[in-house]
């Protein structure tokens, strides 16, 4: 029996709540719901990993990810020179998703993996788009994802944006995906959403007992479009179809709402996705939690990378000129998502989740201070294992899982592909 499971030898355990420090040696249980269990004997046939000297801590979560975006680095500027936000999704983003083929997907799924695993990150909460590979998209990352020993959350991006029939497909594939997994229902943004769409995606979300994940007020072109059609705000058109009440519901990005809104969001059950770079990225604006419920606010990379230490610390830095909030606030937020999946009986974010850290700290490490090292010593850099579901997939920084080079050399063929498609749409 011991076999099966993994022991942390000589562990320097930083609980990801609490940051309590404990020392000793760690059991390590597999399955989607393992937990850890501090041990003095460690069997003599037993798997053990001495982690002397290290940090051992919970892994990351992923609130918000574009696993699409992954093959973007590096790509040629596009055909037109956008000026502002719609342009931005129009000549970059929805002229790249159009492109999608199923390898490319499946490129962009396993190397979002690598790069996810290595940061430290175990379970990702995804927001897919490919409209002319929608058919099996969403089984192409799950398998993906599942090869490389990541949990996931994965939804299709809705939307009336390329017709109806397209929104149509994305519900498809939605629902025959939710039949056999657990998933969210993606929706675009409010102003790409019909009221027929939106009523069939709400039906979907009741049917499966799930919920959505949508993009929300990320520039303000989505309030105002959305206004002017619906004489509502975004906030209120979703709370109409009972989004905002369900506690399943991620509302991805949420920058400019107003009063009445977030008043409408603080006595909801909904959850926010801050995505700190992109927003920067975008030039859209900064995100606030005053007049909101913060301890339902996550962190997420929106498919600007897989690194979620470095997003929580792009968090902390930009939200300071605009918001209350110091390095527990938002660390705080970083942990937000184990909340988020435990609290709706999601699998696969158990105790079991572990990422050890070989940190080189120049100053002593406690309960007191551990914020301190997290934002201005430690780095994805410093991940040395990584355990999910109490197996090990990441061991000396590499993918113990699947084989990393190919992978690699596989996305580097579809981003040269993906390119030349994009340069003739």
């Amino acid at each position: 029996m011991s076999q099966n499971y993994l022991y942390l030898k000589n562990a320097t355990y930083i609980e990801p709540f609490t940051l309590e420090v404990r020392q000793g040696n760690i059991l390590v249980q597999p399955g989607a719901d393992g937990k850890i269990q501090f041990v003095q004997q460690i069997p003599d046939d037993a798997q053990v990993l001495d982690v002397q000297g290290k940090i051992v801590t919970r892994s990351f979560v992923i609130a918000h990810h574009h696993i699409y975006s992954a093959l973007a680095v590096g790509m040629p500027a596009p055909k037109k020179q956008p000026t502002n936000f719609y342009e931005i999704l129009k000549y970059v983003w929805w002229t790249l998703d159009k492109s999608l083929t199923k390898d490319m997907v499946l490129a962009s799924a396993l190397t979002t993996a690598i790069y996810a695993a290595k940061a430290g990150a175990t379970f990702i909460i995804d927001h897919h788009a490919s409209p002319n590979f929608i058919r099996g998209s969403l089984s192409t990352i799950a398998q993906a994802l599942d090869s490389a020993g990541l949990s996931h959350l994965l939804c299709y991006e809705i939307t009336d944006r390329d017709g109806h029939d397209k929104a149509l497909q994305g519900l498809e594939e939605t629902q025959e995906y939710l039949k056999h997994n657990q998933g969210l229902v993606g929706l675009h943004a409010s102003f790409t959403v019909e009221e027929e769409t939106m009523k069939k995606a709400a039906d979907l979300a009741e049917k499966y007992n799930s919920a959505v994940h949508i993009h929300v007020a990320e520039d303000r072109f989505d309030q105002d479009f959305t206004l002017y059609k619906w004489q509502k705000r975004v906030i209120e058109r979703l709370d109409y179809y009972g989004f905002v009440k369900n506690p399943k519901t991620i509302l991805a990005h949420a920058i400019h709402l107003n009063d009445n809104e977030r008043m409408i969001l603080k006595f909801g059950k909904a959850w926010i996705a801050q995505n700190p770079e992109s927003n920067l990225n975008n030039n859209v604006g900064f995100f606030s939690y005053q007049g909101l419920d913060r301890s339902r606010v996550m962190l997420g990379t929106d498919g600007m990378h897989s690194d979620m230490i470095q997003s929580t610390k792009a968090a902390y830095f930009a939200g300071l000129p605009v918001e209350p909030q110091d390095m527990a606030e938002i660390y705080a937020r970083l942990r937000n998502s184990h909340r988020y999946l435990q609290q709706n009986g999601f699998k696969g974010d158990g105790q079991n989740n572990l990422v050890v850290l070989d940190y080189q700290n120049r100053t002593p490490v406690t309960q007191q201070n551990f914020l301190g090292h997290f934002f201005f010593g430690l780095s994805s850099r410093d991940v040395l294992h990584v355990i999910s579901q109490g197996r090990l997939i990441v061991k000396d920084r590499k993918m113990l899982t699947i084989d990393e080079q190919a992978a690699l050399q596989f996305a580097r063929e579809q981003a040269q592909l993906l390119w030349k498609k994009m340069q003739e749409l």
